[in-house]
């Protein structure tokens, strides 16, 4: 791209509230919705001149997905893990895909969207694959967990009580396989939709072959690594929260408009950020920002516009 005519990229990781509302409405129609919702505010930012990939979660999709492969075991095959990432990279990818477009449309913007299925290459010798720790998928009596283990070559773990799950790895994305497509699109000004649950997890053989492997990857780690790769000037994750806070959920609870990335790190060593929700974003807002990223916005959907201004959520800066 010519530096002198070059628009900002903006890298937009969506969480689940961004597909799906609450428990009575996760619906494929009621996720069509959602989607739509939060591509109104992305395309405010396509508006005001950004250069956009968009990346997403998946969590609940892929376990719907299992679920109904549980369901019918005995009727058709059951779904490998990869596929499952796969098959939500194409749905989920569609739905916003459309619904970005049509918000374009609306705003008069001629600007394609598309959506790139995107494998993401772990480490084989990665120690997630050693003590698999994330549960996916639906719950088991442990009598058909164990068996699941016996039959399936499962990790399955008892879940705070609540039954058995299969845990599967969490493993470091190390590289983007489809990198150079969705840099080739970007140039052409064209909406991406890419990373999909944190991409498709592969890992390469000998030779150099790719062969897909039952993980999952982190999307906002995921995301943070397309974000570098790409050297996107803002790397924006949306989330549940207006603001990053210290003593979440305290009575002292206090919300963090602006930190530094030495800040970042020492509230993360300090433990403000919980493991299963703000940590792995903190993270992923660290290693951009150390590898020489510019800015990382932390909000809620529906405050993109404002937060890009500057005038909502929390920002962290070298």
């Amino acid at each position: 791209m010519n530096a002198r005519k070059r628009k900002q990229v903006a890298v937009i990781a969506i969480g689940g509230n961004s597909l799906i509302k609450d428990a009575r409405h996760m619906s494929v129609l009621d996720q069509y919705r959602a989607a739509g919702q939060t591509s109104h505010h992305i395309a405010a930012l396509v508006k005001a001149g950004y250069r956009v990939v968009v990346t997403h979660g998946n969590g609940p999709q892929v376990g719907f997905i299992l679920l109904r492969s549980e369901l019918a075991k005995d009727q058709l095959h059951q779904v490998p893990l990869e596929s499952c990432v796969a098959d939500t990279q194409g749905a989920i990818g569609y739905q916003i895909q459309q619904t970005l477009e049509n918000e374009l449309r609306r705003l008069r913007i001629w600007r394609p969207v598309a959506t790139v299925v995107t494998q993401c290459v772990v480490s084989r010798d990665d120690p997630a694959f050693r003590d698999p720790t994330k549960p996916i998928g639906p719950f088991y009596t442990e009598a058909d967990a164990r068996a699941h283990a016996a039959n399936d070559g499962w990790e399955v773990r008892e879940d705070a009580g609540r039954g058995w799950r299969r845990v599967v790895p969490s493993p470091v994305p190390r590289a983007i396989i489809e990198e150079p497509v969705i840099r080739a699109l970007l140039e052409k000004d064209i909406v991406v939709i890419a990373v999909g649950g944190g991409g498709i997890p592969v890992v390469r053989e000998r030779g150099g072959r790719l062969r897909g492997c039952a993980a999952v990857i982190d999307k906002d780690a995921a995301s943070s690594l397309l974000a570098r790769h790409l050297a996107a000037d803002v790397f924006i994750i949306s989330t549940g929260v207006d603001h990053v806070c210290l003593n979440y959920g305290k009575p002292n609870q206090q919300a963090i408009r602006s930190m530094t990335l030495r800040e970042a790190r020492r509230y993360l060593k300090e433990g403000h950020f919980a493991s299963g929700s703000m940590r792995p974003k903190i993270e992923a807002a660290i290693r951009y920002l150390a590898a020489g990223g510019q800015r990382v916005i932390i909000t809620q959907p529906h405050l993109l516009g404002k937060a890009v201004a500057g005038k909502a959520g929390t920002h962290i800066t070298p």
